[in-house]
């Protein structure tokens, strides 16, 4: 993936067919907004951080903490910030109504009348795709777009290439897909292979989640080689995606990806080739991805969405 040397401290990367150049790191909302739950002047500063050191895409979604990471970013956007920043948040709804809805909470909690990017969010069940745009959820967001308040559409998941790859046979012009990538993923219910290569063949931007796959920083092999999140981060970025979406809950996390990202160089072959062998032995059976292979990680919103159980670890 081509790249540019940027003024403000981090390479960008073009983002597909909107020639939008952002920063190959993204801010994840969903971690940021824990954070903040917890202590929400060292959420403010890593974000102040990450934007004064370059990271101008910013990650967020309506369903994120109750709606407190939407909240978080709109008391970050002091004078001058707004101005600076890919502002991306993420649609809830299925049908019209719901849309329009989440939307309109969206820009009050971020203090913006606009979005750089709206995405409709975990399109993890099979019968997502179908709802967006049976229910009024595309038109809405085709309404929000003429009307200036979205400027383009995406979408994302986690579960399964195959939903994702739905979403691209609607035939509508996506600008944008969210999705994991991953070493992990290279071996198991493989978005890098079954997805990707749709996304960059209809010149849509590719948007790298869940880096570190679930859990891959513990993976070892029999002589105890284990794979740092550094190297995570150095893979995701070597395949061709636009960012990398990254949720940090330390300065420290956050210092390492910039130093990882600043004067970025993709791993060599060898060096992929390399890495994939450590990953191979942990990744085929998914124990480390379980938000593929289980609904742990869908948010309950959707679970009550499609009649399951909402409490708990249900599989």
């Amino acid at each position: 993936m081509a790249q540019q040397a940027s003024a403000n401290g981090l390479p960008t990367r073009r983002l597909g067919k909107t020639d939008e150049q952002v920063s190959i790191l993204c801010l994840g909302g969903a971690h940021l907004g824990r954070v903040g739950l917890k202590d929400e002047p060292e959420a403010l500063r890593i974000f102040h951080a990450a934007v004064d050191n370059g990271v101008r895409f910013i990650d967020n979604a309506w369903a994120y903490n109750d709606g407190y990471s939407e909240q978080l970013v709109g008391k970050a956007m002091t004078p001058g910030v707004r101005e600076k920043l890919f502002l991306m948040t993420k649609n809830t709804g299925r049908d019209f109504a719901r849309s329009k809805s989440c939307l309109e909470d969206s820009l009050t909690r971020l203090k913006t009348d606009h979005l750089d990017l709206w995405q409709f969010h975990e399109t993890n069940y099979d019968n997502d795709p179908d709802w967006i745009f049976e229910r009024g959820a595309i038109d809405y967001a085709l309404e929000a777009q003429r009307a200036g308040k979205v400027r383009y559409i995406g979408f994302t998941g986690h579960k399964d290439p195959r939903i994702l790859n739905k979403m691209l046979a609607k035939g509508f012009a996506w600008d944008t897909a969210q999705m994991p990538i991953n070493v992990m993923d290279y071996f198991y219910r493989s978005f890098f292979h079954e997805t990707l290569p749709l996304c960059l063949s209809a010149d849509i931007g590719v948007l790298g989640m869940k880096n570190l796959g679930g859990g891959v920083s513990s993976a070892k092999i029999p002589d105890d080689t284990s794979i740092s999140a550094d190297q995570c981060v150095r893979y995701a970025l070597s395949q061709p995606i636009t960012t990398a979406v990254r949720g940090w809950t330390t300065m420290q996390q956050l210092e390492s990806d910039l130093a990882v990202a600043r004067d970025f160089v993709p791993m060599s072959s060898e060096e992929l080739q390399s890495l994939l062998a450590v990953a191979e032995a942990d990744a085929g059976d998914g124990r480390h991805e379980q938000f593929k292979s289980t609904r742990r990680f869908d948010n309950p919103i959707y679970r009550e969405m499609h009649g399951l159980p909402v409490q708990g670890d249900q599989l």
